[in-house]
């Protein structure tokens, strides 16, 4: 599915962006894949109920290891089920919550969104776009090869990184499978989706 390029797009061009939840999943130790759940309670501050990655300060064991006081900026990742279906036609099969993802998502092009970004997940969830996930060796270890599977490069040889967004969350609440997103981008200037 070809999805649209939001790079200059303002809120007079056209309606906010918007997908829905295909799957939602959670993992409360450091495993490499999340379990699909019926529904995950995001936090303010903080990210999901439940999951190793949920906390003010950083999570993610390999950051924790270089600065455990710096700010939790990845409380959510969120992937494109386009990803999953692309993959799925170079031999690699995924299934959701597999590469870590919390939210599973679908009709929306996250990697095209601007930083600030903000997602309306369900009635009353609200996560805050920060950065692009950082695909490590990680997925290598899950299915061999995986990891240059999720990477690419653009017409000018800049590294692409497919592995999905992380985020923030600003409003808490329920998320569900097939609940609506909407993506309420940012004043222009937008700026790209980094990792950070």
């Amino acid at each position: 599915m070809l999805l649209p390029n939001y790079a200059n797009l303002s809120h007079a061009d056209a309606r906010d962006p918007a997908g829905v939840v295909e799957a939602v999943s959670v993992s409360q130790t450091h495993a490499f894949s999340k379990t699909p759940r019926q529904s995950i309670t995001l936090l303010v501050g903080l990210g999901v109920e439940g999951d190793a990655h949920c906390g003010e300060r950083v999570q993610h064991r390999s950051r924790v290891a270089r600065n455990p006081d710096q700010p939790n900026l990845r409380q959510v990742h969120l992937l494109h089920t386009e990803l999953r279906q692309e993959l799925a036609a170079t031999g690699y099969v995924i299934g959701p919550g597999e590469i870590g993802e919390n939210i599973t998502t679908q009709e929306l092009a996250l990697l095209e969104l601007p930083v600030g970004t903000r997602l309306h997940l369900g009635k009353t969830a609200v996560v805050q776009l920060t950065d692009l996930r950082n695909p490590c060796v990680q997925l290598n270890q899950f299915k061999s090869g995986l990891m240059a599977a999720v990477l690419d490069r653009d017409k000018n040889g800049k590294l692409i990184r497919k592995a999905g967004v992380m985020g923030i969350v600003l409003e808490g609440g329920a998320v569900c499978p097939g609940d609506s997103i909407r993506a309420v981008l940012p004043p222009q200037p937008h700026v790209p989706l980094e990792c950070v």
